[in-house]
């Protein structure tokens, strides 16, 4: 295992020259004072002297020296299309209409998911040289090292990164039941529109915390219809109420954005978004004006998700649920073991408190976390030296 020496040689110089300074003075005092009692003192004053400012040097060295510490993942195997694949070179992929674009968010907590989701999209893609990454990532996270962490891992994969300035949108977050839901990233979704260049009209977008078992191809080719902005799976057995407070019901100027929708609970974690429609009907204001009614009244509890079924929710195109094997992550609170609803299964995600790779490295795993794991780049042989 290569180790990481550090070597000072200005400063130990400097040391040097310390110690040289110091014993040269305690020559002088040893040789002119008179008094054996008064050269003892002073020349153990001058010793104690000399070795605080030694202390003292190499404390400072130590305080600068940052240590790095990043997760090392593995290089994943090169996929290769399938014969009946459209060719698009890499110039023209960016805004190509037959290129699938794929939008995640990555950050250092979550880029372990990320690189499993990743490379579930790949492996299971009949066209893997046609889907083009957009990944979304803090303003202030270090951009050269997540983009040097994907290509180390994913050598011919076609990414951009997109830094998101949270300044507009933090002021309108309220906290959450889980404050990993209150984090500028987790809201980015709402800005894809405006992140992504204008001459990508349609994206599919996925969560960190999943990973596909299937051709992404069928999702994303999903029809929109006439109107809809986006698709997800919806579930209108869930209790829709409880996605919202008594504030909210009790106030029918609020409660009466409903009225004439069947509005179902839908999860933002799989997402099929027209970015023209969303562009054309303003949605990122309409969203960030309910995130002001939040702020000013506590109509919601959950993070991002409300202020979507506020806008959207009945007015969305319906996906088969085997596409969002959603909750395995348990609920916000305990994350604890679930498992998959009845019916076939394309995607897994573990939305929840519980994540797979945080239960793996605990040895508390969930049965399905092990299907997880097996999409896991992260180089467990490799560690720095601290």
């Amino acid at each position: 295992m290569r180790r990481n020496h550090l070597s000072y040689p200005n400063s130990l110089f400097f040391t040097f020259n310390i110690n040289r300074l110091f014993r040269y003075r305690v020559n002088i005092v040893c040789i002119y004072i008179d008094s054996v009692l008064m050269m003892k003192v002073i020349c153990t004053m001058a010793h104690l002297l000399h070795r605080l400012v030694i202390f003292t040097i190499l404390i400072t060295m130590a305080a600068t020296v940052t240590p790095i510490t990043h997760q090392h993942f593995k290089e994943a195997s090169k996929f290769y299309n399938s014969p009946a694949c459209l060719s698009i070179s890499e110039p023209y992929i960016l805004c190509s209409h037959q290129a699938l674009h794929v939008a995640m968010t990555i950050d250092k907590a979550y880029i372990r998911g990320s690189m499993a989701a990743i490379l579930s999209v790949l492996q299971h893609s009949s066209c893997p040289h046609n889907i083009a990454f957009h990944f979304l990532i803090s303003a202030t996270a270090n951009a050269s090292l997540l983009r040097a962490t994907i290509s180390s891992s994913f050598p011919y994969l076609y990414f951009r990164l997109y830094p998101f300035d949270h300044s507009s949108v933090a002021p309108l977050i309220s906290t959450s039941i889980r404050s990993a839901l209150d984090s500028p990233l987790n809201y980015a979704r709402i800005y894809l529109a405006s992140l992504l260049p204008s001459c990508i009209h349609r994206v599919l977008y996925l969560d960190s915390d999943l990973i596909l078992v299937d051709d992404i191809a069928e999702l994303a080719a999903i029809q929109l219809g006439d109107n809809s902005v986006l698709a997800a799976t919806e579930y209108c057995s869930a209790n829709f109420v409880s996605y919202f407070t008594p504030t909210f019901w009790s106030n029918p100027c609020l409660s009466l954005t409903f009225a004439n929708r069947k509005a179902c609970y839908f999860n933002t974690g799989v997402m099929v978004m027209d970015l023209d429609r969303w562009r054309e009907g303003d949605y990122t204001r309409k969203i960030e004006e309910w995130m002001e009614i939040q702020k000013r009244m506590r109509i919601y509890e959950l993070g991002s998700l409300p202020p979507f079924l506020l806008v959207f929710a009945g007015n969305i195109v319906a996906v088969d649920h085997r596409w969002n094997q959603h909750g395995l992550g348990g609920d916000n609170f305990d994350g604890l073991c679930r498992d998959l609803h009845p019916g076939p299964v394309s995607v897994l995600h573990w939305s929840g408190k519980g994540k797979p790779w945080a239960r793996l490295d605990a040895k508390t795993p969930c049965l399905l976390d092990a299907l997880w794991a097996s999409y896991d780049l992260l180089d467990t042989s490799f560690a720095f030296d601290s």
